[in-house]
């Protein structure tokens, strides 16, 4: 197929202090199989306060088809609708600033995309370490075992292409935006959930195409990844609320769990054989934590281990809390129903 008959590109990519990253990110657009003449690539930058915005500008001083765009809300929903707004292309690609791309990838993505009709494709998140340390080493084995983020395909794999309720990232037909609207700036996470969860609703196709690989870097440190996972769950509830249906038995496990570590000792007192059921709890979420943990350890490293074991229980303790608080905050106070996302702490 010639470049005159590929579709014409928009990558958009949100970014917000990616000053280690964001010039891997943009050399491996640019240095891929995609014709330029038929790419466009905007850097939204949400202020930051390192050197991002300078590094993106010596790139657009040297390729016209690189444009910094300026995010004052500095949040990810408003960057994509910044950008999407800005787009001339037929096709609208999410990337991050934190991850690694293959050079054919934007090529895969179109192919995939044209192959199948589908309003949405993506590929898998390949875990790699935020650093050389074994506890970023533990936190990249972390989210990318099922005990860690469940049976999302996106992060664990698939056999073959699969019909999907989510991808990350995502290669969008322009079209998906004007028929289903843009990303809802509530979700200052979980805004790809919520998007395609409508797109879903209307009748789109997503696709995952496991031939198609992303190397997207973790957080360094289990405090990171637990600051992560808070935010990942406190937005649940909401997109749950927004699509109007019920969250899976998957997201519901960690919320259950950490009701019941959190809330059972309160009744210590007066039902006293709760103390069993609290005790039961966390010897069983122990013993299969520690069992993972060391397979896991044997596989990569024992300097594993002991952040593993800590890890995987501090992912479904912060994840959980996130969803109480998520509950409380839009079941319960229904804060969503007033403008403006809602005020929590965000991590990169």
């Amino acid at each position: 197929m010639s470049p005159s008959d590929l579709p014409f590109v928009t990558v958009i990519i949100p970014a917000l202090n990616e000053e280690k990253y964001i010039a891997g990110c943009l050399t491996d657009i640019l240095d891929g199989t995609y014709p330029h003449e038929r790419l466009e690539v905007l850097v939204v930058d949400g202020e930051s306060d390192d050197r991002t915005a300078q590094i993106v500008q010596s790139f657009t001083a040297r390729h016209a088809l690189v444009r910094l765009l300026r995010n004052p809300a500095r949040v990810v929903p408003h960057a994509m609708n910044l950008g999407i707004r800005e787009a001339r292309g037929e096709l609208i690609v999410r990337m991050d600033a934190h991850a690694r791309y293959k050079p054919d990838y934007l090529r895969q993505l179109v192919q995939w995309m044209q192959r199948l009709g589908a309003d949405n494709v993506g590929g898998v998140l390949i875990t790699r370490p935020g650093s050389d340390t074994p506890q970023a080493g533990a936190v990249a084995a972390i989210m990318s075992h099922p005990l860690g983020v469940g049976p999302s395909l996106h992060r664990v794999g698939a056999a073959e292409p699969i019909e999907t309720d989510t991808v990350p990232f995502g290669c969008y037909r322009r079209q998906v935006f004007t028929r289903i609207g843009g990303f809802d700036e509530r979700f200052v996470r979980n805004q790809d959930d919520e998007l395609n969860g409508r797109l879903k609703l209307a009748g789109g196709r997503i696709y995952l195409i496991p031939e198609i690989r992303i190397d997207f870097i973790t957080r360094e440190s289990l405090g990171k990844m637990a600051h992560m996972l808070y935010q990942y769950g406190y937005f649940k509830p909401l997109v749950a609320l927004k699509l109007g249906r019920p969250a899976t038995v998957r997201q519901l496990a960690p919320p259950i769990f950490t009701a019941a570590v959190l809330g059972l000792p309160l009744l210590f007192w007066t039902i006293p054989w709760t103390v069993y059921l609290w005790a039961a709890a966390i010897g069983a979420h122990g013993a299969i934590s520690l069992g993972v943990s060391a397979r896991q350890s044997r596989k990569r490293s024992w300097r594993l281990f002991p952040y593993l074991a800590c890890g995987f229980p501090l992912a479904h303790l912060a994840y959980g809390a996130g969803y109480l608080r998520g509950i409380l905050d839009f079941v319960i106070l229904r804060r969503h129903v007033r403008p403006g996302a809602p005020e929590i702490p965000l991590s990169r």
